[in-house]
């Protein structure tokens, strides 16, 4: 087994930066007021969290009526869904979300958790196609008085395919009486895409941290306009009364500065990441049985998603980290079972692919070496499991 550490595996969580870290250390230690408190110590915390929260507004692109500082992205997601499905309760007999299947556990789960929980809650899936793209018709069809909102992922956390967003929000806004709301969990596609323009329509953002380069345990939910959300756990009415708690002033300040060093870097990024995406990509049509997945459609850049034919995930992912390779099956949180992605399924793929499933992501330090490393690596790894030279 060798020592060294070859990264792939930053679509789970990316290499921290130390621009962040430099950011948050007068957060962590000494006296650390609480925002809510009147004394100077606590003024100096509240104005660190005011100024990252303008910071964060401004990576998704003004303008923002409100930015809400969440423990991480599933909690922003739980609370962007579950806040308006509350508030919708009040005032229908019946609420309906509507999302893709293909979408993160965040947010399937909660929508599903809701279902259970309330019985004039109900989910309604939309149709995607053999890429996982959203089928717009499927939403005109799906689209009822009693939806109470729309979510679909900006760019889907396994594949890394596009999703039509602006058609999304053209659907959801004509498709019921006043208009639905519409949220996307922008996690995934945030460390590449330029949201002010992805975004744009939509009325809610969900954004992590740790997927920028930040701490884990922080996120955001962006309003970009005044929605009411019932929250079921108020505290002491922090956050204008969306999320109770005292709020964390280094996870805030982590966000804003990841925000901002993704912002600063984003054309250099590009131009050297997506070079090192097309050779990695070009290596792999060489390889026995190996398929990228949504090869023809738009895809995040530096997450590229494949399947071995005849090849079980575990065993590939087995030998490639005993060559320091890091990399993961699909979505961080199911990597680690051995049951098909129902991200895969929902595109209808064969088990016979899915079920060898790997998926690799670059980061902003991702160099040609690494890359070479990999392709050598794992073109050893899929000819050792066929037995063959």
């Amino acid at each position: 087994m060798t020592e060294s550490l070859y990264y792939f595996d930053n679509g789970a969580s990316a290499i921290r930066r130390p621009e962040v870290a430099e950011a948050m250390a007068p957060w962590q230690q000494g006296v650390v007021g609480n925002p809510s408190g009147m004394h100077r110590a606590s003024r100096r915390a509240r104005k660190a969290i005011e100024d990252a929260r303008d910071i964060v507004a401004e990576f998704v692109g003004q303008p923002v009526h409100e930015v809400i500082f969440t423990g991480g992205g599933t909690e922003s997601c739980y609370l962007a869904l579950a806040g308006v499905v509350r508030e919708h309760r009040k005032h229908h007999p019946r609420s309906e979300i509507v999302i893709s299947p293909t979408e993160h556990h965040a947010v399937l789960n909660t929508a599903l958790s809701l279902a259970d929980r309330y019985d004039d809650v109900f989910v309604r899936f939309l149709d995607v196609d053999s890429d996982g793209v959203v089928l717009t018709d499927s939403l005109w069809a799906t689209m009822s008085k009693n939806t109470a909102i729309v979510s679909v992922m900006m760019t889907n956390n396994e594949t890394g395919v596009f999703q039509p967003l602006p058609a999304v929000a053209a659907v959801a806004s004509a498709g019921t009486p006043g208009g639905a709301i519409t949220h996307t969990d922008a996690i995934s596609g945030a460390p590449w895409l330029y949201l002010p323009t992805f975004t744009t329509s939509i009325d809610m953002i969900s954004l992590a941290a740790h997927k920028l380069g930040g701490p884990v345990n922080s996120g955001a939910l962006i309003l970009r306009r005044d929605i009411k959300l019932d929250n079921d756990s108020p505290g002491g009415g922090q956050e204008r009364g969306h999320r109770g708690g005292t709020v964390d002033v280094a996870a805030a300040v982590g966000l804003a500065a990841a925000c901002q060093i993704v912002d600063r870097e984003r054309q250099e990024v590009y131009e050297r990441i997506h070079p090192l995406q097309q050779r990695f990509e070009a290596a792999l049509k060489y390889l026995p049985g190996v398929a990228i997945t949504a090869e023809h459609d738009s895809r995040a850049l530096g997450l590229t998603h494949i399947t071995v034919e005849g090849l079980a995930s575990e065993e590939l992912l087995f030998l490639l980290d005993e060559a320091g390779v890091c990399a993961s099956a699909g979505a961080s949180c199911s990597s680690g079972a051995s049951v098909t992605s129902h991200v895969l399924e929902a595109m209808k793929m064969p088990e016979s692919r899915s079920r060898g499933a790997l998926r690799f992501t670059m980061g902003h330090s991702t160099t040609s070496e690494e890359v070479d490393y990999l392709i050598a690596t794992l073109a050893d790894v899929i000819y050792r499991l066929r037995g063959e030279k």
